[in-house]
């Protein structure tokens, strides 16, 4: 499968020469990160590299976690940010990306049931007819979907601008405020992965950020390679409709439809297991901003 991913951009970060212990460790894992499959390949993003680069996120802000209570980031956050502005600023961006989680959870739990729901009724109806209602049902729902991902998109394009802007206007910030805004950023390019990744083949319109390049129309293509999980499906549904209209007797079109709708439904779980674990780091990390900034 492949989906352009020309538009995710990963910072390598640059930090002083004395890190405390958990900065390095932190450095570590941003650059192990890095040198994955979702940042090597400039062309496709995978499912495989979306769940590791989940995974790799909840592990980042863990480090960030235990460099926010070390006492020595502590005291240099006290002596950098006089009146908290700074921890405001990362509080603030916490919540926003807890938002962004929150919303994507939502989407992945309802194409999730949407896929399970279709599953369920192949399995009932075969080949009839009558599975073009749900077949329909599923494209309409993926339709709505779209819109709202679009969405998504622009504020985390807004979030990744003002992000930026800070990293590069404020040199002086303290070392802990820094380094948790490249963490940001990496958040939020495995967020814009995930959700282009359920949006296939949306229009490339979403936020200006043109993400289907070199895709072939569904219809006339069958390499599989250029498909993610969700361009298989649609695939697999557009030719099981072909074989209906044509009274096609045949139960190839069933059974690919529903081999792409398992691979997807694993894929989802996928993700669904990764925002859970990252959900409940970004808490974590909101409630740690927050006692820092009532002990300043």
């Amino acid at each position: 499968m492949a989906i352009s991913s020309a538009q995710i951009h990963l910072r390598s970060i640059s930090l002083p020469s004395r890190l405390h212990p958990n900065a390095t460790k932190l450095e570590a894992e941003l650059h192990k990160l890095n040198t994955q499959e979702i940042s090597k390949k400039a062309d496709c993003i995978t499912s495989e590299g979306i769940q590791y680069g989940l995974l790799g996120l909840a592990e980042l802000y863990n480090c960030v976690e235990e460099l926010m209570q070390s006492p020595t980031t502590q005291q240099s956050l006290v002596q950098h940010d006089q009146g908290g502005k700074l921890v405001e600023e990362s509080l603030e961006s916490s919540v926003e990306l807890l938002d962004s989680c929150g919303t994507i959870r939502e989407l992945v739990v309802m194409i999730k049931e949407q896929v399970q729901d279709l599953q369920s009724a192949l399995r009932r109806k075969g080949q009839d007819s009558s599975i073009q209602n749900d077949t329909n049902k599923y494209f309409s729902f993926r339709k709505k979907m779209n819109k709202s991902i679009a969405k998504s998109l622009k504020k985390l394009k807004h979030m990744e601008s003002k992000n930026g802007a800070t990293l590069t206007d404020n040199h002086n910030l303290s070392m802990a405020v820094r380094m948790l805004r490249e963490v940001t950023n990496y958040a939020i390019s495995i967020f814009r992965s995930l959700l282009v990744f359920l949006s296939w083949p949306a229009a490339s319109s979403m936020g200006g950020w043109s993400f289907v390049s070199k895709m072939k129309s569904v219809a006339s293509h069958r390499n599989d390679d250029i498909l993610s999980e969700v361009g298989s499906v649609d695939f697999a549904l557009n030719s099981l409709n072909v074989h209906i209209k044509n009274n096609d007797s045949k139960v190839v079109g069933v059974q690919m439809a529903c081999r792409k709708l398992q691979k997807l439904d694993a894929s989802i779980e996928g993700f669904e297991a990764g925002l859970e674990r990252l959900f409940r780091q970004l808490l974590q990390n909101r409630v740690t901003l927050l006692n820092i900034l009532t002990d300043q």
